[in-house]
């Protein structure tokens, strides 16, 4: 047989079984044409055919298909009629007993027929073709097919089929169809378990075609030369490296370090605080994966007890070396992929437990001159209930009449937020870590700022964003699961003993260190058996270790209460406001004046370019009395009105901004700085005047 490529009066001849000139090999199976005889045919028309048997020799006629043979079946197929279409050439029969259906190959596949692709090449019509069962129907939401990652209803279909081995791998016939033509016989299995006999047979037994012939990408020239290339860039978000995030010195603190998770992130040792190269180190992402409470990295697991093994226990499973190998950075974004399904996003939970509050109100009596000690009396009190309303009413200790005025909530929570960040539960400059104070503990206030940081979460407050990022570590991940650093000490003493210690340059000096720093180090545990230099990196470690989350246990276990709201991103620093933030966050809910609106818009471009005194957040502390948009969202939602009046007005209780309208920008954006910042000056003064007395 010539198997050249057909000329161009060749190119739309059609296959003598189906009469269809589709070249469509994942389809039909490869078009082949004999010049000689005037033929051309589908693979898969002719070896499911059901009265021709291959009686040549594999280069003799078409597949060793002898060419009088091919005409002999055509002859025959003529005289039966498609089950489907109803036109003649139907050479492919159900083999089911009694069945006397024949169609053609490209009609079955329309119909839903199952053709094997082993031993007697049989074909079942949609009538007889073979099922998968399944004994009970445990799946009630969609599951990933294994291969294109689409939900799909875990149904057994025609369409749809299920992994022998893995009960909860499911796939799409097309995708296991061009996965098994790609793959060949040899390295076609199980995505889930890498199972190869189980998995092949049932897959032959519905219909999946499995050429005998070797991987493509195996037969492609370099096609993983990418993954011979080792990642070598900085990606945390401060490099201090003046040489780029590129440069990379050897045995120094420039060496640059891969994530150990992915391989696709890296660090400078010195960026990270490492103090050697031997040192773990995952980047932030595989940190959320790994450490996460939903996510387990899975058990080897034998092939024999596979068919028990869950799809969500296998994501980290290693794969054969024999299958196609992503490379990291497409295997780490798939990895996150595959764990955000199964943890909730931060404003799901936070609406779930939004639904949880009640409309009746209980009101909160707050005294600005000390905000923490009326809010703690307020918590306290056998009458508040998370689960209420919040109602802020504000007092005043020097008004003799008694007088109330109605709070804004978000604005009461922020200041307590304010206080919690520069109270003595905390230390730390910027960052705060906890501290160790006996008689916060003994009064149990470890306790109320936990139930207080989870009411301003809750209830539409701030999130603390002064927390330290081990702190947030601690809370996210476990305290097991944190690795502190220098910077998070803010004892000068002992942060002297660990730059001591770490900058020794031999044994001897080491040991005068340890002998100095003997008592401290016998009474925080921390003696240890000093063989080698590189101990001391291990005994820095030990001493950061107890310092920062060892020695803070108590308080942080009453922090971590059970009022704390499950999720690893509430405590994340606010993002920085944006003039589009701020313009989509307000609604207009009156008729609005269009000049006053556009000089509104033009207003916060001007301070976000930083040519107003005035910054975004004071702005929305004007209006909302909250210096950042609460993880939760505000209730009610901000909104702005144009009132004929010559400054602004904002209503912190109802989160409304008063625009005033004006003839010109330059007046509107005058009397806008100046409200605002008169404004927020008073309100410092004041609440500095309460603290000062």
């Amino acid at each position: 047989m010539n198997e050249n490529k057909p000329d161009d009066s060749q190119k739309n001849l059609a296959c003598v079984f189906c009469r269809k000139n589709d070249d469509c090999p994942n389809k039909y199976g490869e078009m082949k044409t004999n010049q000689k005889w005037n033929l051309s045919v589908h693979y898969y028309c002719l070896l499911l055919s059901s009265g021709i048997w291959q009686r040549g020799k594999e280069e003799e006629g078409v597949y060793g298909f002898l060419v009088e043979d091919i005409r002999k079946e055509v002859n025959r197929a003529s005289k039966l009629k498609c089950a489907v279409c109803k036109k003649s050439g139907a050479s492919i029969g159900c083999v089911a007993p009694r069945c006397k259906r024949s169609y053609h190959f490209p009609c079955g596949l329309q119909k839903e027929c199952i053709f094997q692709f082993t031993e007697n090449f049989a074909s079942f019509c949609w009538k007889h073709r073979p099922v998968q069962a399944i004994t009970s129907n445990n799946y009630r939401e969609s599951l990933p097919c294994t291969i294109c990652l689409e939900f799909i209803e875990p149904i057994p279909t025609y369409n749809i089929l299920r992994s022998p081995c893995c009960k909860n791998a499911w796939f799409h016939r097309d995708c296991l169809q061009v996965q098994a033509i790609n793959a060949g016989v040899f390295f076609f299995r199980c995505t889930i378990c890498n199972n190869i006999d189980i998995f092949q047979k049932e897959m032959l037994r519905m219909g999946i075609h499995i050429p005998e012939k070797d991987a493509s990408w195996e037969l492609e020239e370099n096609a993983y030369q990418e993954l011979l290339q080792s990642y070598e860039h900085c990606d945390v978000r401060r490099c201090h490296c003046k040489e780029g995030r590129d440069y990379n010195e050897p045995n120094s603190k420039w060496e640059l370090k891969r994530c150990e998770c992915c391989g696709s992130s890296g660090t400078h040792l010195a960026c990270s605080s490492l103090q050697s190269w031997e040192q773990n180190w995952e980047c932030l992402e595989c940190r959320s994966i790994v450490y996460s409470p939903d996510f387990r990295k899975a058990p080897k697991h034998p092939l024999t007890n596979s068919i028990n093994v869950a799809i969500t226990d296998c994501l980290l499973e290693e794969s054969s070396p024999k299958l196609r190998r992503q490379s990291p950075r497409a295997q780490h974004k798939e990895l996150l992929r595959q764990s955000s399904k199964f943890r909730r996003d931060i404003s799901t939970v936070l609406m779930e437990l939004g639904f949880q509050i009640k409309k009746k109100a209980r009101r909160l009596y707050i005294n600005k001159a000390n905000i923490w000690r009326s809010a703690l009396e307020g918590f306290r009190s056998q009458n508040f209930n998370p689960s209420n309303t919040i109602e802020v009413v504000y007092l005043n200790e020097n008004d003799t009449l008694g007088r109330e005025y109605p709070g804004s909530k978000q604005e009461f929570l922020s200041l307590l937020m304010q206080h919690l960040e520069n109270s003595s539960l905390f230390e730390g400059s910027l960052s705060k870590n906890l501290s160790l104070n006996s008689q916060a503990l003994k009064e149990n206030l470890y306790y109320e700022a936990g139930k207080m940081l989870a009411i301003s979460l809750v209830h539409g407050g701030p999130s603390p964003g002064f927390f330290s990022k081990t702190l947030f570590n601690c809370i996210a991940y476990g305290p097991e699961n944190s690795q502190p650093s220098l910077d998070d000490v803010s004892d000068f003493h002992v942060a002297q003993i660990i730059i001591r210690i770490n900058t020794t340059t031999n044994m001897a000096d080491l040991n005068s260190v340890i002998n100095e720093c003997y008592n401290y180090l016998e009474f925080i545990g921390c003696l240890r058996l000093i063989t080698t230099l590189s101990d001391k990196y291990m005994l820095a470690k030990d001493i950061l270790f107890y310092h920062v989350i060892k020695r803070v246990q108590a308080p942080f276990e009453s922090l971590h209460s059970k009022h704390w709201p499950a999720g690893s991103k509430f405590t994340d620093k606010p993002e920085n406001l944006s003039a589009k933030t701020l313009s989509d966050l307000f609604t207009v809910h009156t008729v609005p004046d269009v000049q006053a609106l556009g000089f509104w818009n033009s207003y916060l471009k001007t301070v976000e370019d930083g040519k107003s005194a005035t910054t975004m957040e004071d702005i929305l502390v004007f209006a909302t009395g909250c210096s950042s948009i609460p993880p939760a969202g505000f209730k009610p939602s901000p909104s702005i009105e144009c009132l004929h009046m010559d400054f602004p007005v904002g209503n912190k209780c109802n989160n409304c901004l008063a625009l005033p309208i004006t003839n010109t920008y330059k007046e509107f954006q005058e009397n806008m700085d100046f409200a605002i910042r008169d404004t927020l000056r008073l309100e410092k003064e004041e609440s500095s005047h309460y603290i000062g007395h």
